[in-house]
């Protein structure tokens, strides 16, 4: 089974390792209590309690949170204007605490001054094309 889940990665969600163990501690109970059935009904209860209870708390833990960092987090955001921006002349905004290179977006028309806010309409490289 191991092996299965190594193959199969973390499509999965290591329910073959899980439910591996479940039944690897099964077989555990069994031979410590000497009796075949007291190792499958642990097994069987084992398997039972981690794919009705533990398979869907253990999966949203595992689960990558989508949250947009860096470049992407700034998309939306509002900034203040610091050196003259125009569309085909680069200025500079600040977002936050950073000071970004920006140009208008086609069609947002004329310039903008120092201290009027813009709006980031998306990011090329390292220059914001704000609004």
């Amino acid at each position: 089974m191991v092996i299965a889940e190594l193959i199969l990665g973390a499509a999965t969600g290591f329910d073959l390792l899980l439910t591996g163990v479940s039944l690897a501690a099964g077989g555990v109970l069994g031979l410590i209590f000497g009796s075949a059935q007291v190792g499958l009904l642990a097994s069987g209860v084992l398997a039972f309690v981690y794919y009705a209870f533990l398979r869907r708390w253990l999966r949203s833990k595992l689960a990558a949170q989508n949250q947009p960092t860096n470049v992407d987090a700034i998309v939306g955001r509002t900034g203040v204007v610091t050196a003259r921006v125009a569309e085909h002349a680069a200025g500079q905004v600040k977002v936050d605490d950073e000071v970004w290179r920006a140009v208008l977006v086609s069609g947002a028309g004329g310039v903008r001054e120092p201290g009027q806010t813009v709006k980031v309409e998306s990011v090329d490289g390292v220059t914001l094309q704000v609004r």
